[in-house]
């Protein structure tokens, strides 16, 4: 049983039961993982949309039960990797989800595809989603 790691996308999905069918048949099975991005991305958007107490300690809990990767010098080093590649910027917070990835050798889902496909030696599941 492997770890894959999500993006906040799919893991944002995930918590509401909405991911796509094909997706979620892949997951199945596989242990789960976010980044410490997605962990900020979440909160982000909570408080935005001006969740309450019970929907962030909902969240808090659906957290304790996933891997949250953590940062590290290598994470840095790998972001700063991508962030340097010409030709097509990567967002900041995708780049450090990816450099995440590529760090600890893990792959990504992501509905978000565009994103990362040009990273190299980032591998992005399931394999396709066409």
């Amino acid at each position: 049983m492997g770890y894959v790691v999500l993006d906040t996308d799919v893991a944002s999905k995930l918590q509401r039961g909405a991911v796509p069918a094909d997706l979620r048949d892949y997951l199945d099975g596989k242990r789960i993982a976010v980044t410490f991005v997605s962990v900020g991305e979440f909160y982000k958007g909570a408080y935005q949309r001006g969740w309450g107490p019970k929907r962030i300690t909902e969240l808090e809990r659906w957290l304790r039960n996933v891997v949250v990767l953590p940062y590290d010098v290598g994470v840095s080093r790998k972001w700063g990797e991508i962030s340097a590649i010409k030709g097509r910027p990567v967002p900041v917070n995708d780049a450090w989800i990816a450099a995440c990835c590529l760090r600890h050798d893990l792959p990504l889902a992501t509905l978000n595809r565009r994103h990362f496909e040009h990273i190299r030696g980032l591998v992005l599941v399931p394999e396709s989603r066409e």
